[in-house]
Parts: C-alpha cells; sequence; structure tokens
C-alpha cells in the first residue's frame, strides 16, 4: 500500500497537462539500464499504533534513549530548555520563515537575528557577531581563514586541545590551500604547550580552545598575549557556551576573533545535530567576517527597520571580493540561542554554569575517593578526564548494559590517552546518578 494523496484520476489529469500518457514517460530522458525495475524491497505495511511500537522498540536499543545515563559532552551538552524556546520556536512565522534578501518581506527574521547578535556578542564579549554559521567547526575554520585575510600571513598555530573534530574540518578547508596549519602539543597540567609559539614569527592566527577538549580552562590572556607578541591574532574557540556563565568572556582577555558552537543555547543533542556556529570579532575586523551581518536602520519615515548590511559572499555581485563560501546561516538555531538567552537571562545563565561546575566536582572528588586518578592537575568547568585501571573496556561495556555510558574514551583521539576517559556532567544529572556511576565503576 502506497501512501500517495492523488487518487488516479488526479494522476491521469496532471500527465494529461503536461503531455504524457503515463508515470514512466516521466522519466523518459534516464537511460533504461539507469532505471530500477521490479518491486522494491519494502516490509509489510503496519497501522500507525504498530509503526509507533516498531519505532520506540528501536529507540530503546541506543543508549540515548531516557532511560540511560550519559556522561559525555565532548562537544555536545545536554542541558535543560525552558518550555517557552520549544513553543516559541515552533510557531509558523519562526519555522517558515522568508530568506531575508527583501527586508521588507522579512523584517520579523531580520529583527530576531539582529537580536541573536546582540546576545552572542554580549556572551563572548565581543563588539560584532555574524547571524550565525553552521557549527563550531566551521566557525573556527572561517576564523583561521579570516585571520588570513586580515595578516595576509599564510600560517596558523591551532593548539592540539581543540575538540579533534573541529582541527578535522580545519584540515579539511585547508587541504586544497597553500596554508599551513601548525599544531601546538599539550603538557602535562593538561594546558596548551604555549611555548611551542617561540620562534614561529609568521603566524596569522594562534587558536586556543577553553575550555580545552579535556575540559581544562586555558589561560586565554596568556595566550593572546603571546599571539600578539607575534603580530597574530588571537582567535579563541569554544564547545561549551554555557561556561561563559562563571569564566570571564573571552573578549575581555584579549581574543580577536571568538568561535564555538552555541548548542548549549536551547538546542538538543539530536545525535548530533543540528548546531549552531557562533562567529564574533573586533568592530575593526568586521569587514573580513564571512557570511552575514543584520543591521539596524530607519525608513523613510524614520521608524526602526533592520537589514542585511553586509554580505559579501560568492554568489552577489561582489563575488570577486568574497570573504567566504558561505551562503547561509543557522536562523532557526540562532534563533533557539535568543530566545534561550532571553528567557534564562544573565543571572539564570551564571546559576546554571554554577550548578555544572559544582556538579562535575562533585563527581570528580567522590571519583578521586574511589582511587581513580584524575591525570591533568588545571581547573576545569563541566568536563574532565578520568584515568581507569587496565582492561577498563570490559568495565565500561558491563556499565552500558546497565544504562550507564561511562564517558568518551580518549585513545582514538590521543592514542597516547589508553585507559583516559572524558566524563562529562550538566545539570541535568542528579546526585544519585553520579554516586551509582561511582558505584558502578568501581564494583
Amino acid at each position: 500500500m502506497l501512501y500517495l494523496p492523488h487518487t488516479s484520476e488526479d494522476i491521469a489529469s496532471m500527465l494529461q497537462v503536461v503531455g504524457v500518457a503515463d508515470l514512466d514517460d516521466l522519466f523518459a530522458t534516464v537511460p533504461e539500464d539507469c532505471r530500477f525495475k521490479g518491486d522494491l524491497n519494502l516490509p509489510e505495511q503496519l497501522t500507525e499504533w504498530e509503526l509507533n511500537d516498531r519505532m520506540a522498540a528501536f529507540s530503546n536499543t541506543m543508549a540515548v534513549s531516557p532511560e540511560y545515563k550519559v556522561f559525555i559532552g565532548a562537544g555536545s551538552y545536554e542541558h535543560f530548555i525552558p518550555a517557552s524556546v520549544s513553543y516559541l520556536l515552533g510557531r509558523s512565522e519562526f519555522v517558515t520563515s522568508y530568506t531575508p534578501y527583501q527586508p521588507e518581506m522579512s523584517q520579523g527574521t531580520l529583527q530576531a537575528i539582529y537580536e541573536y547578535q546582540t546576545l552572542a556578542a554580549r556572551l563572548v564579549g565581543m563588539e560584532v557577531a555574524t547571524a550565525s554559521h553552521y557549527d563550531g567547526a566551521t566557525a573556527l575554520a572561517e576564523s583561521l581563514l579570516m585571520a588570513i585575510r586580515v595578516t595576509r600571513r599564510r600560517r596558523v598555530a591551532v593548539s592540539s586541545l581543540i575538540h579533534p573534530l573541529y582541527r578535522q574540518v580545519v584540515r579539511t578547508y585547508f587541504k586544497p590551500t597553500s596554508y599551513e596549519v601548525v599544531e601546538l602539543g599539550y603538557l602535562e597540567n593538561g594546558l596548551t604547550d604555549l611555548a611551542a609559539t617561540d620562534g614561529m614569527d609568521d603566524l596569522a592566527a594562534v587558536a586556543i580552545q577553553s575550555p580545552n577538549f579535556f575540559g581544562c580552562i586555558e589561560n586565554l590572556q596568556a595566550a593572546g598575549e603571546k599571539a600578539h607578541d607575534r603580530q597574530a591574532l588571537f582567535v579563541a574557540s569554544f564547545t561549551e557556551a554555557l561556561s561563559y556563565g562563571l569564566l570571564n568572556p573571552p573578549g575581555s582577555q584579549g581574543a580577536d576573533i571568538v568561535c564555538g558552537e552555541g548548542q548549549s543555547l536551547g538546542i538538543p543533542c539530536s545525535f548530533g545535530g543540528p548546531a549552531l556556529g557562533v562567529l564574533a570579532s573586533r568592530k575593526k575586523h568586521m569587514r573580513s567576517l564571512p557570511g552575514r551581518l543584520v543591521g539596524q536602520t530607519k525608513d523613510l519615515d524614520g521608524k526602526r527597520g533592520f537589514v542585511l548590511t553586509l554580505a559579501t559572499r560568492e554568489q552577489h555581485i561582489r563575488r570577486q571580493k568574497a570573504t567566504s563560501n558561505i551562503c547561509t546561516n543557522n536562523s532557526l538555531c540562532a534563533l533557539a540561542a535568543a530566545m534561550y538567552m532571553a528567557s534564562v537571562g544573565g543571572a539564570g545563565i551564571r546559576e546554571l554554569a554554577g550548578l555544572n561546575h559544582d556538579k562535575a566536582e562533585y563527581l570528580k572528588s567522590e571519583l578521586k575517593k574511589a582511587g581513580f586518578k584524575i591525570p591533568f592537575g588545571a581547573p576545569t568547568f563541566n568536563e574532565f578526564v578520568v584515568e581507569f585501571p587496565e582492561g577498563f573496556k570490559a568495565t565500561y561495556k558491563r556499565l552500558l548494559e546497565k544504562k550507564i555510558v561511562a564517558g568518551l574514551p580518549l585513545a582514538s583521539y590521543y592514542p597516547e590517552l589508553a585507559n583516559h576517559c572524558l566524563l562529562c556532567v550538566t545539570e541535568v544529572m542528579s546526585k544519585e546518578d553520579m554516586d551509582k556511576l561511582v558505584r558502578e565503576v568501581k564494583s
């Protein structure tokens, strides 16, 4: 049974209008040997309630169902999302918003993006933020290309403690170019080896993530000074936007460009997507920003209005001066972030950040008491690395059977860190959840 809304009479009428005899004639331009013949290998049809049961059974086979306690962050964080965000975001005028090329048709969309830009810039302590990008990895790669445009140099230094997948995206961006990416190693305390930049006087940028992939809080002030000593731009990256509820924003510590992931701000984890790329900079670098910027103006009657102020992209008339091949922005995700920040407020973000930090510190201390080693001594936010005994892989599988996902094993990203796991705790985890993890990992 096919679930098509058109009757045979409807189909015949439409075929008559376009001047063909049957549906196969619509594909006459496709060579015979390229067409599929025969019946599709599909299961028997199900009723609606049978299909619901089948999908529920599938979902229960995955360790992301509500029954599992997942102690993984690593760039995608589970946070409570206010009901106001989900409700407002589902309104038709936002979900089906018009592409904002013609401002007279899309004032609501433009204003929403403008509000997001304002809140994002305040969060990271910068003067101007773009209308958003695909994700944090894209924002980082675009930031490094931006630094090359500004400085006219061809080499960038990237911390090896930036998210490994972000670094992979950077390598993909840079592979067809003549630009060079140098990776900076890390120290025993879990922080980037800034001294590795000594002697690198031709750098366009130095990029550091804080909190870094190990969850450790980097000294951004020192990183900025190192970069500026070499007349390079300092790029501050992040994966956990909520950390700025406690930490000083990068803009106050000398960052020239700030880029990262805004998923924590009202966007569900959803198997790793959708995401929200945040990119902000100093005003003096505004014309080198990729993507688009929404600005505030006045119409002929003196009323406030919004327009695309800067959008020098490859598909526009000034494409020879394009700052990026980024063609769009994640406006719905940006709107979710703006709604989240407005709903929670500054005080709420500070309180949530405190909960994240304190709960992670509780689990860290309990694991220490249980005899497990915390290898890196630098302060952390809501993630940290734990070293488990040899043979932890079997314990990890046993915990998985008990519906506990005990962090992210790091050996595939850092081969020297066998039996090390990155654990994350956010406000959604209770003390009972953490105590259970410690009990089970000990037994």
